[in-house]
Parts: C-alpha cells; structure tokens; sequence
C-alpha cells in the first residue's frame, strides 16, 4: 500500500496545523460533494507540491504541537480558516497560484482518491460511490510524482522518516 506512505506525509503538514479531516456527520453534504467534484488536473497537482514545499518552511507551521483543537474543525471553511491563521501559510500557499481552499480540499480529493485507488486494486473492489474514475485514473498515474512529493513535504526533515539517504 504504497499511497499511505505518500498520503501520510502529505496530511502531516494539515495535522501539525491543527486541521483534521471534516466531521462527516456536520459536513457531510457540501464538504463531501466538493471533494468529490473536485477534477485532479496536472495544473493543480504542480501548484499543491509547490504549496506544500512552501507551506513546510512556514516558521512554526510544523511546530504548532499546542494546537488540540482540531476537534472544533468540522468544516472545510474551518480548515480554511485554521490555516490561514498560521502567519505566513497563506501567502505560502497563495504563492504557489492557489487559494487555501482549493489547497485543503484538493488535499482530500487526492486522499479519497487514493484510498479508492488502493481499494480498487483489492479483489472485487469497486469503485465507491461518489468517487470520479478519472480522478482515480489521475491518482494512479501520478504514483511516482505523489510518492515524490510525500518524501519531500517531510515537515522540517527530523521526523526520521526519509528511507533514501542520497
């Protein structure tokens, strides 16, 4: 399972910000509905890796540990605003041609994506519903530039967790 690697490192930025994913019972409609509809496009792969390269030198966005209220983020608008109160994080991500909205929720679409990915390749596994094929389509073709970008978004680089030591 290979996609946990790259999705783990790309989510590790978000949790060290206090974002966490929406509760699905307060965001259910809107916030699952925008994630699914969200289309993966080259364009907005190349602008999350240089948001998330950018994001990472955020001073103090990978170090905010006295952030637990993550419990209160329940909505993607919530997110959205929890990173923008990072000094810094949405000029980093701004930077980088995005909105941080379109950051957090293409975060979740190549999370869900990837999840249906890695589900259907597990025997009678099925596309879920609400979940765009082509998405999935994207997602696997860019494995390699996903797992890239997992290793290189490593916030600060002391996790330890690099398993190629050039």
């Amino acid at each position: 399972m290979p996609w946990n690697s790259r999705l783990a490192a790309t989510f590790a930025i978000a949790m060290s910000i206090g974002l966490a994913a929406p509760d699905p019972a307060v965001a259910e409609d809107r916030d699952s509905r925008e994630v699914s509809t969200y289309v993966l496009t080259e364009s907005g792969l190349s602008k999350f890796a240089q948001a998330s390269k950018n994001l990472a030198s955020v001073p103090g966005a990978c170090t905010a540990e006295e952030d637990d209220d993550s419990d209160d983020l329940r909505s993607i608008d919530q997110m959205v605003a929890k990173l923008n109160s990072v000094p810094g994080a949405q000029a980093a991500i701004q930077s980088a041609g995005m909105t941080s909205r379109e950051y957090v929720v293409f975060m979740f679409s190549m999370m869900q994506n990837g999840m249906a990915a890695w589900a259907l390749k597990q025997p009678g596994g099925k596309l879920p519903p609400g979940v765009s094929q082509a998405n999935v389509d994207f997602f696997n073709k860019h494995e390699a530039a996903m797992a890239q970008l997992g290793k290189e978004e490593s916030c600060g680089d002391n996790s330890g967790d690099d398993d190629s030591d050039e």
